[in-house]
């Protein structure tokens, strides 16, 4: 892959933030998800790549853009596998909280995970503990030696957890050893990314969330140097079959890095849609709109915090037909 697509990524999130973040705060999820899409979508079209979405917005007949096959970019340069989740937060937009992203990620053709869209049961932790969890231990033993790695106290770790009730149980475990939790209503993504920087005071994710997310995770995870592990949660024979038809003819095996993502080489980028502990989220005034980005890239480890200022006049790709609380998008 050349080096110039880690900045044509970003554009490409950038476009999907500015154009949903003016929905943060209307409860309107579907129209931010597809004002996110429809920009990214717009903005792929400029990408010198020959790209096909192998994680994406859903299957042809249920996604109108971004549809799992769909083939993106102008057909020049590098063949790869492109995963996306244009809004990585609906809910959260939708209600004004925190850690809502534009999510892209590219690796060289045939090295992502196909994910079947299903839960994934997850453990995530940042560069500082990697070969220290296994997904199958009890919760206790990945606490204990994530702590002895971080060279920290288990009453010092924070994980974060998805706020569902399937994790109750999860919950009382983490509870009942000692360490903290960061219970967050949406966006694990962002939270397994987290893992990788102290700054954002999270150790270790825990739980169960969607599968296309936890290939995306694992893409920021390789460039990080983290780590993630996995394994596919399907709830009934259709799901199972589905797993079986996506080549995954074992869907309880444990997920590892190098099933996530093959290959030495790979890019993530996100762009902030609301504020979060890694990224702010976008600010506007009048015609001018101010994003927050993360762009890095497996190969060289290099890893890059971008402001961006835009004059929304001057791209006609960020500019929607509607207008949200009297302004134009």
């Amino acid at each position: 892959m050349e080096r110039s697509l880690t900045m044509d990524l970003v554009r490409v999130t950038e476009a999907a933030a500015v154009a949903s973040g003016r929905w943060m705060g209307f409860g309107r999820k579907e129209e931010a998800d597809e004002a996110a899409t429809s920009a990214m979508r717009n903005v792929f079209d400029t990408i010198p790549i020959q790209g096909t979405v192998v994680i994406g917005e859903g299957e042809m007949d249920e996604a109108p853009m971004l549809y799992i096959g769909e083939r993106l970019g102008l057909g020049t340069q590098a063949e790869v596998d492109v995963a996306v989740d244009p809004l990585e937060g609906t809910h959260i937009v939708a209600n004004g909280l925190w850690n809502a992203l534009s999510v892209v990620a590219v690796a060289d053709r045939g090295n992502l995970l196909h994910a079947p869209d299903m839960y994934m049961d997850k453990i995530a932790v940042g560069p500082g503990a990697v070969g220290h969890i296994d997904l199958e231990a009890p919760v206790a033993d990945n606490l204990k030696a994530t702590a002895r790695a971080l060279g920290k106290d288990k009453n010092d770790l924070v994980a974060v957890i998805l706020d569902r009730p399937r994790h109750a149980s999860l919950i009382d475990e983490v509870r009942k050893s000692g360490a903290r939790i960061k219970l967050i209503p949406d966006g694990d993504v962002a939270a397994a990314i987290n893992t990788a920087f102290a700054d954002t005071g999270v150790d270790i994710l825990f739980g169960s969330g969607g599968a296309p997310e936890g290939v995306l995770a694992a893409v920021a995870l390789k460039c990080l140097g983290g780590e993630i592990q996995g394994r596919l949660l399907p709830e009934n024979e259709e799901q199972f079959l589905r797993c079986r038809k996506m080549g995954l003819h074992d869907p309880g095996k444990v997920l590892r890095m190098d099933d996530l993502v093959k290959g030495d080489d790979a890019i993530f980028a996100a762009t902030g849609v609301t504020d979060g502990e890694l990224l702010k989220g976008v600010r506007y005034k009048g015609n001018q709109a101010a994003t927050h980005s993360v762009v890095m890239r497996a190969k060289t480890g290099t890893i890059r915090f971008i402001d961006g200022k835009h004059r929304l006049e001057k791209k006609p790709d960020l500019v929607l037909k509607e207008t949200v609380g009297g302004y134009r998008k």
